[in-house]
């Protein structure tokens, strides 16, 4: 998949194609369907399936204080994106320049002249130009003028989240709900996937070791909506190992681990912190490392200890349900 980070990286004479436009932070189901019907529609039609998206979040320039938490980090969003089968995606940085074009301009200058679109796939709720002023009648009456498709596409809905509930709409926000609440298994419901944050592995307290649990903490400027405070299942993938059967370190790529979010109120702790423990595993030297936590499921709310000796024996209790959940053997002793 061609990644673009400006319209100037786009190569002259590019097309025809089939264009979708859209954030799609998390790619969640519904952003898939939305994704896998481009592909089908491009490759009807002999064009390339491009689609555009922005960075950072439209709000995050114009309203920060209204801006969402980011489900995924831009990197994570392409590589997902690239799995539903697009040819290409066009970042467009988001700046208060362009936030200043008309719907007329962007379809124009983007859609028309750039990747000299045959159809457009959109929803009923787009928006687009300035003051989101474009929508989708505007589309249609620009499409006529310019001849080009567009192809509408329903509310993919998603079942329950909870029983009693009825089907809703697949978004980014219901994940990012879900995620707010800690329940990492139904954002993964939403998302098609478990939910994932992505970080450089630093030197924390050091506590973890001597209390035979050695953790791996991510640093401040990890990517990816850190899920409420408390204690999952999940696993860690070693984003720098490569993915290759033949690499010597195939088998520590993706392991089992216990993921503790909070401030370790046990030990009077301030600073929210991420950090897993990779089962049964001390040997491991992750610091400087890029790693990736998944989620799967939380087994308890964040606990403040009367001291280290329950804390501990929690812990085990811990390790002991994550074995359960993951369905990971104990060594053998």
């Amino acid at each position: 998949m061609h990644r673009w980070n400006d319209v100037s990286d786009v190569p002259r004479g590019f097309g025809p194609s089939v264009v979708t436009i859209g954030n799609f932070d998390g790619v969640h189901l519904g952003h898939r369907s939305v994704l896998s019907h481009l592909v089908a529609t491009a490759h009807a039609r002999d064009a390339q399936a491009v689609a555009i998206t922005f960075e950072p979040h439209p709000l995050q320039v114009l309203y920060p204080e209204k801006a969402p938490e980011s489900i995924t980090g831009l990197d994570h969003r392409l590589e997902l994106m690239a799995s539903c089968g697009l040819d290409a995606v066009l970042v467009m940085p988001f700046t208060l320049e362009l936030a200043s074009w008309s719907p007329e301009r962007f379809v124009e200058d983007v859609i028309v002249e750039l990747l000299n679109a045959s159809a457009v796939v959109v929803g009923h709720d787009i928006r687009f130009g300035h003051r989101n002023a474009g929508d989708l009648q505007t589309m249609r009456e620009l499409a006529d003028k310019h001849g080009f498709d567009v192809e509408l596409l329903d509310d993919v809905t998603g079942p329950d989240a909870e029983p009693g509930v009825a089907h809703r709409r697949w978004s980014s926000s219901w994940a990012r709900e879900m995620l707010a609440a800690g329940e990492v298994g139904h954002a993964a419901d939403v998302l098609g996937r478990p939910h994932r944050v992505v970080g450089e592995v630093v030197h924390g307290d050091h506590r973890g070791r001597g209390l035979g649990y050695p953790t791996a903490n991510l640093g401040p400027g990890s990517v990816g909506m850190v899920p409420a405070d408390g204690v999952y299942a999940g696993w860690m993938l070693r984003v720098e190992i490569p993915d290759d059967q033949d690499h010597p370190d195939i088998s520590d790529r993706f392991l089992p681990a216990a993921i503790s979010v909070g401030t370790n109120p046990t030990f009077d702790g301030t600073t929210r912190r991420v950090e897993a423990y990779v089962l049964d595993r001390t040997d491991l030297d992750l610091y400087g490392e890029r790693v990736a936590l998944e989620f799967v499921t939380r087994l308890r709310p964040t606990l403040k200890f009367d001291g280290i000796d329950p804390l501990v024996e929690q812990m085990a209790r811990d390790v002991e349900q994550c074995r359960d959940v993951l369905e990971v053997a104990a060594p053998e002793s």
